[in-house]
């Protein structure tokens, strides 16, 4: 069921009714309506010590990781944590942390009350790792606490799995001026620096020495970026200054302007269409300035430059454009020949290629997906049980299940096609379609599937995926332990013996869009678009059940609740 035009709600600045807020309550309470992931049980298995376990050690305490951590089977291994930060984020609340809507505190969870939760049985240390040596198998780490009792803040850490989760920094095209410069929006610093910034503006906005062109650069935000972060910290910013600055800042509240610039387009070009239609006509009316179709080439103290030799003064910046790759990752990429790469290259059982033991999840990694016509051929030998040369509809048959599952470009793109079966897949692939095919040889069978591989995508780098991924591979390390085998596996297919393990399948459960005025954008599986009040509370449901714990998911709510009694909080705190 698809939504039309006709179900777009038009009111901008509604705030929520206490019965709605009552309704997020209960449907947290109940599990929400839409799962980021199966990543939030808090029951851990009985710990039970096994001699001669194997070290597993995992680098940060993210989504994939946290995910990863509260899934896997620690009376298995020894289980080692480190990560420069002690504690778990809801990184999708941290717009709704830069103004006030929720508090920086509500989203984090320390990362040893999730370990307390497992029975104690893994270890952790606040450090950074800055080097990882696949050869050895050795992470060195450094502390920033200092707390060694030799007075060196560095260490080694042996491993004979290593899983690397720490994500990435975003992507700054080495453009000048941009780190010294503009804020970021990945950790919850970012998001307490940019809530400073903000009251900073406003407060020298105020006062009494300041001619009204410098008023009116100091209350000049923009946002470099139509991604979901830079969109969604606009519309954040917006229903800030609109429900709550306006009344502690009357006098200056005309001078305040809002600027989006985008590469590309059109923003939020990751969604459907029609989200990213509603989202511009709704930015428009809300005053909100688009500048699509432009890139910044320079920042100063000052002001910013865009292509054209355009230059336009700030008070603020938010630098949200996408992904980088983290100095210790691409490290370890030129160690392993795989330099160049955004990301580190993993197979589809998340094992990170020329690498003994090493696993990648989340925004530091990317899944090569192997192409079927490189093994086009064994497919073929496989699928010809009597050696006829020629495979028939019922071989094909046999085999299709084994094939979309290694290779799941081939459903998506029957899919995609409308294709209810190998016969569509055959004839489309004929000039001449018949009605049935009876047998195909090994040319025919490449014709067939020579487009296939067209529709291998690579995975967004979102809280969602990165959670399902912890989750895969915590189940595969459950199993491993007893089947002495390795995730990743070779081609297997009927009548040659399964592999215990499938590959990692990422399961779209949708997403949102927070546009401000208590309006969201959602975007859900089967094709399903709803834009409007409703949406918003769906979103509110869906962020409060996802919440790594009660504790976290009480204060979010509380925190809400706050908001639509008291407004927000515009100390500089």
């Amino acid at each position: 069921m698809r939504f039309g035009s006709s179900f777009f709600e038009r009111a901008f600045h509604r705030r929520p009714t206490l019965s709605n807020l009552l309704l997020v309550v209960g449907a947290a309470s109940s599990g929400g309506l839409v799962a980021y992931a199966d990543a939030n049980s808090d029951r851990a298995p009985e710990s039970t010590q096994v001699p001669g376990r194997k070290k597993v050690v995992v680098l940060g305490t993210g989504w994939a990781g946290t995910s990863f951590l509260k899934n896997v089977d620690t009376s298995l291994y020894d289980v080692k944590v480190i990560s420069a930060s002690n504690y778990f984020a809801f990184t999708p609340l941290l717009p709704s942390v830069t103004c006030g809507t929720v508090e920086p505190r509500s989203i984090v969870e320390p990362i040893r009350n999730i370990i307390r939760k497992k029975g104690g049985a893994i270890k952790f240390w606040e450090a950074e790792c800055f080097k990882i040596d696949p050869v050895n198998k050795k992470v060195h780490c450094r502390s920033n606490i200092g707390t060694n009792l030799d007075g060196s803040n560095e260490f080694q850490v042996d491993y004979d799995y290593l899983i690397i989760a720490i994500g990435a920094k975003t992507n700054t095209f080495n453009t000048p001026g941009v780190v010294e410069h503009c804020h970021f929006l990945k950790e919850i610093d970012d998001a307490q620096k940019i809530r400073r910034s903000v009251i900073d503006c406003f407060e020298k906005a105020s006062l009494p020495n300041l001619d009204e062109e410098e008023r009116k650069k100091n209350l000049h935000f923009v946002i470099v970026g139509g991604g979901p972060t830079g969109v969604e910290f606009a519309a954040e910013l917006h229903d800030f200054v609109s429900e709550d600055i306006a009344k502690l800042y009357p006098t200056v509240l005309d001078l305040v302007k809002i600027s989006v610039i985008q590469s590309g387009e059109h923003i939020l070009t990751m969604f459907d269409k029609r989200i990213a239609a509603f989202a511009e006509g709704k930015f428009q009316r809300d005053g909100i300035e688009l500048k699509t179709g432009s890139r910044v080439v320079k920042v100063s103290d000052k002001d910013i430059t865009m292509t054209g030799e355009v230059s336009v003064p700030y008070g603020m910046i938010v630098w949200s454009t996408g992904i980088g790759t983290r100095t210790v990752i691409a490290d370890l990429m030129k160690q392993i020949g795989q330099a160049n790469r955004r990301a580190l290259a993993t197979d589809e059982w998340l094992k990170v290629r020329e690498c003994d033991g090493v696993y990648a999840l989340g925004d530091c990694a990317t899944i090569r997906q192997r192409k079927i016509m490189e093994d086009i051929k064994e497919i073929f030998k496989v699928a010809d049980k009597d050696n006829s040369g020629t495979l028939t509809v019922k071989e094909i048959r046999d085999v299709l299940e084994d094939i979309c599952i290694r290779y799941p470009q081939v459903e998506l793109y029957m899919k995609n096609k409308h294709m209810s079966d190998i016969m569509d897949l055959l004839n489309d692939s004929k000039d001449n379609a018949r009605k049935e095919a009876v047998e195909v040889d090994i040319e025919e069978f490449k014709k067939a599937l020579a487009n296939v591989d067209s529709q291998v995508k690579t995975l967004p780098a979102t809280a969602q995926v990165a959670a399902q991924q912890g989750n895969y591979l915590a189940r595969c390390f459950n199993k491993m332990k007893y089947s002495e085998e390795n995730p990743e596996g070779p081609l297997r297919f009927k009548g040659t013996g399964h592999h215990r393990f499938l590959p990692f399948r990422y399961k779209h459960l949708g997403q949102f869009a927070p546009l401000g005025g208590e309006q969201t954008a959602a975007e859900l599986p089967g094709d399903w678009i709803s834009i409007g009040h409703s949406s918003q509370w769906l979103w509110y449901s869906v962020y409060a059940s996802k919440q790594v714990s009660w504790r976290t998911r009480f204060l979010v709510i509380s925190d809400w609740t706050r908001r639509f009694i008291f407004g927000r909080d515009s100390s500089r705190i």
